[in-house]
């Protein structure tokens, strides 16, 4: 077989399925619950908390939240002990159903997830010797639902939740990127809309110097309904280290990744 002449691992949430009305309304029940209704963080405050580059992860995002409210209340969170079990079996509740470990029986949020780069996408870049995988803070489960049972890829490679420390930590990148087998200095490109995804591909530079490591980012679609947060989101992933800011994923065509291979 032929080595790729890139390499392309995406991220899921946000890239490959929109989580605006899934994940992050699941995130704001879960604080809402755990509050007794008193705060539900908005859009915008989600989002906040995403730039600061270490809430890949909503279960910890949600906990982190109410905290800071509680602490807004003029409370102490070494006072007050979270179960974060508890946590993630509301949050699954919501997003999953309550059948949460059955995806023949999940009915929540997960089953209406816009899906955004369809299966002929990927066999585009298979056609053009692009090879490509995926790495994403989402559970095994939940991605291979969408890769698998929504879009029709048969047994994509995948880095979820469970296989490698969350971002920024490299590992999994490093991880997807071993499974597929390409020259040591294959450039890669990694497409991600947070700034945590960004920090990911700077950091694996800084472990890995032999191969270019191509930090791409994607405005998430729950930013692209106001001019003003699109444009604060972009400056972020840029001043996170993107190299490109794109309106969707399927903008990465195989022609721009092989013309920016360096």
């Amino acid at each position: 077989m032929t080595e790729p002449l890139a390499l392309v691992i995406f991220d899921i949430d946000g890239v490959i399925r929109d989580v605006g009305s899934s994940y992050r309304r699941a995130l704001a029940d879960t604080v809402e619950h755990f509050t007794e209704g008193a705060y539900r963080p908005s859009s915008e405050e989600i989002d906040q908390l995403k730039a600061e580059g270490v809430w890949n992860n909503d279960w910890e995002g949600s906990e982190e939240l109410i905290y800071r409210y509680w602490e807004s209340q003029g409370g102490d969170r070494s006072s007050r002990t979270l179960d974060f079990d508890e946590v993630v079996a509301f949050f699954q509740s919501r997003y999953r159903g309550e059948s949460a470990e059955n995806p023949d029986q999940w009915t929540g949020y997960i089953c209406d997830e816009p899906i955004l780069a369809q299966r002929p996408y990927f066999d585009g870049l298979t056609a053009a010797n692009i090879g490509w995988g995926f790495f994403s803070g989402a559970t095994r489960g939940s991605a291979q639902y969408i890769l698998q049972r929504r879009i029709g890829l048969e047994a994509p490679v995948l880095v979820a939740m469970e296989d490698a420390p969350g971002k920024p930590d490299p590992t999994g990148l490093f991880a997807t990127v071993a499974h597929l087998a390409a020259h040591p200095t294959c450039p890669v490109f990694y497409v991600g809309d947070t700034v945590a995804d960004m920090y990911v591909v700077q950091n694996a530079a800084k472990l890995d110097g032999d191969r270019p490591w191509i930090a791409v980012g994607v405005l998430p679609p729950h930013v692209q309904t106001d001019a003003n947060r699109q444009a604060t989101h972009r400056q972020r992933l840029q001043e996170a280290g993107a190299k490109f800011v794109l309106n969707q994923v399927t903008d990465l065509s195989p022609e721009m990744i092989l013309a920016n291979r360096e």
